[in-house]
């Protein structure tokens, strides 16, 4: 049984969506690390399908407290390097919440956001609504991977990251209390 207290950080772990060779997903993630760095509630873990080893996410996925998934939209829809991360564990997604930062041409990657609720709903993770979309996001990030105009999203990021703090938490809890698949 975990004895993590209420003010001690939970573990985040920030999943690139992309392994494309010059992806966007990179400058993104960065972004959405930095703000999760700041933010005294949680320990960050970065993976990155692209570079880190299958054995080493499975273990990295199970100690993870929540997720946040950086995906783009491709041809209305998530990656597939992503769709077989996901399809390559089930037990460590269980009963952990799952919030999302897309990005993509005029829709922001949401269609991709869409798909991916209905995939983890069927893992028993529960995925936060608050989310943060870039849409045409080419345009919004310079050479530098600096977000241009950065206040909205922040403010976005911001929400999305207290309401994933708070369902870790609690689901944390609950799982310390008893394991999820107890309870079937």
């Amino acid at each position: 049984m975990d004895t993590t207290t209420p003010t001690q950080k939970l573990k985040l772990a920030v999943i690139l969506g992309s392994t494309r060779k010059g992806r966007l997903c990179e400058r993104v993630a960065r972004w959405a690390a930095a703000r999760v760095e700041t933010d005294a509630r949680f320990d960050l873990d970065v993976i990155d399908p692209a570079t880190d080893a299958a054995a080493e996410i499975g273990r990295r996925l199970r100690e993870a407290d929540a997720f946040l998934v950086v995906t783009p939209e491709y041809n209305h829809g998530y990656p597939a390097p992503l769709k077989a991360l996901i399809d390559g564990w089930y037990d460590e997604w269980q009963a952990k919440p799952v919030a999302f930062v897309s990005y993509g041409g005029i829709s922001g990657g949401l269609r991709a956001v869409e798909q991916l609720r209905q995939v983890f709903a069927e893992l028993h993770a529960m995925t936060v609504r608050d989310s943060v979309s870039f849409d045409n996001a080419w345009d919004r990030f310079d050479a530098a991977g600096a977000l241009l105009q950065p206040e909205r999203a922040e403010r976005a990021m911001q929400v999305m990251l207290s309401r994933l703090h708070w369902w870790a938490r609690a689901l944390h809890d609950a799982r310390a209390g008893a394991a999820y698949a107890e309870a079937a």
